[in-house]
């Protein structure tokens, strides 16, 4: 089982709705790195759903509930997810650059990607920081 990053704009499409929901298609990545981890995906694998904008914090985690088809006819493909949990609370952006064991985090590396991994050890962290104090 993979790990991974999904940032959304909480005004367009947040935790909230994907709960309302149940899940959802994560469509429209038109980045070849970011498409290129939604194909890399497998069933079951875990992503962080992150509030991108005003809020920059993880705040639940999602499934990967199938896999890559294609998105129109261009090449771009889509995942589904579905909502797994909330996390106990919310990981600011702030918090995570702070931790040294997060330095080489591919979505802090990398803040313009949509869909980046994240390797057990981060993913590890990132759920103690989620952890009520």
């Amino acid at each position: 089982m993979a790990n991974w990053l999904l940032k959304s704009e909480p005004d367009s499409y947040g935790w909230d709705d994907l709960v309302r929901d149940g899940s959802t298609e994560w469509d429209g990545v038109r980045n070849h790195a970011a498409a290129g981890h939604l194909r890399a995906m497998a069933l079951g694998d875990r992503a962080l759903f992150y509030h991108s904008g005003k809020d920059k914090a993880a705040v639940g985690v999602a499934r990967i509930a199938r896999t890559a088809r294609p998105d129109g006819n261009d090449g771009w493909v889509s995942v589904r997810v579905e909502p797994d949990h909330a996390l106990p609370r919310a990981v600011p952006l702030k918090a995570m650059k702070a931790e040294d064991a997060l330095k080489e985090m591919a979505m802090l590396r990398q803040s313009r990607l949509s869909v980046s991994p994240v390797s057990d050890a981060e993913w590890a962290v990132v759920m103690e920081l989620a952890e009520p104090k």
